[in-house]
């Protein structure tokens, strides 16, 4: 057992873990460590991706679980890179990063060419999806921004989103009117801010009890980045588009100029 960081891919693994118990033995934690002969708290460290277990703590733990050796083998593989301050996924896979999203205490934004993926309407994200050919995210993970002491948000976005037409006029505008409706959350950085659009897009969560990280996506891969140095690169980037943006009310108004002139109240009645 190795007491290290833990990162978004070693909690996904833990909860994993603990998934299995739950599901194959019925045991609550304690039970466990007296069946494994464990301290109770190795138990739920391990669960939550706190500690590095061995290849013996895990074999043991799957054992119990049930679970034969193509399965020890298969998690094994995947579990020896869980603790990589650098780890990149298939662009499919979402569960790490709604884990992330789940457990954030901080989510800070930034997109160049498309509304970020947490503040979608779903004709919007069939709209992208039909664009680009990457799988359609699930939007019920927008409840995170909804649950009570829920994460503070910031999403960053640059006004060649808004220019960016995706799906017929009727898409935007509901995209557009999504918007308005969130405008507290949202800072939109003006097209005349050119530096800013050669920047990658990128999400910084923080936590109450872990290490930030920056997450990246491409139609290649998911990266989750804890390293120092891409936090801070981050955080840079940050205060950047924090310097270059519009404010809460300029940010407003400049979605309602590319929202136009029909009536919010005809718009909602239709839907």
């Amino acid at each position: 057992m190795t007491v290290t960081t833990s990162t978004a891919y070693s909690r996904d693994m833990g909860d994993e873990l603990r998934r299995l118990r739950q599901r194959f033995t019925g045991l609550r934690g304690r039970a466990m460590a007296l069946q494994l002969g464990w301290d109770p708290s190795k138990v739920s460290n391990l669960e939550h991706g706190k500690i590095k277990g061995t290849d013996i703590d895990l074999a043991q733990y799957l054992t119990v679980c049930g679970k034969d050796i193509d399965y020890f083998e298969d998690f094994l593989r995947r579990y020896h890179n869980a603790f990589d301050p650098y780890l990149a996924q298939a662009p499919d896979s979402l569960r790490t990063l709604e884990m992330t999203e789940a457990m954030s205490t901080g989510i800070t934004a930034y997109d160049v060419l498309t509304v970020n993926s947490l503040l979608r309407t779903p004709k919007y994200a069939r709209a992208v999806q039909a664009a680009t050919g990457q799988p359609i995210e699930d939007l019920d993970r927008q409840a995170v921004m909804r649950r009570p002491n829920g994460p503070k948000c910031v999403f960053y976005l640059h006004e060649l989103a808004l220019r960016m037409r995706l799906g017929d006029d009727r898409v935007m505008e509901e995209q557009l009117v999504w918007l308005l409706a969130n405008s507290s959350i949202v800072r939109i950085v003006p097209e005349e801010a050119a530096s800013a659009a050669f920047q990658s897009a990128c999400t910084l969560f923080e936590f109450e009890k872990a290490s930030p990280l920056v997450h990246v996506e491409s139609g290649l891969a998911r990266v989750f980045a804890q390293g120092e140095a891409a936090v801070e690169r981050s955080r840079k980037l940050f205060d950047l588009l924090e310097n270059v943006a519009l404010d809460e009310n300029q940010s407003r108004r400049k979605l309602a100029e590319y929202r136009g002139p029909t009536p919010l109240r005809a718009l909602v009645k239709t839907q």
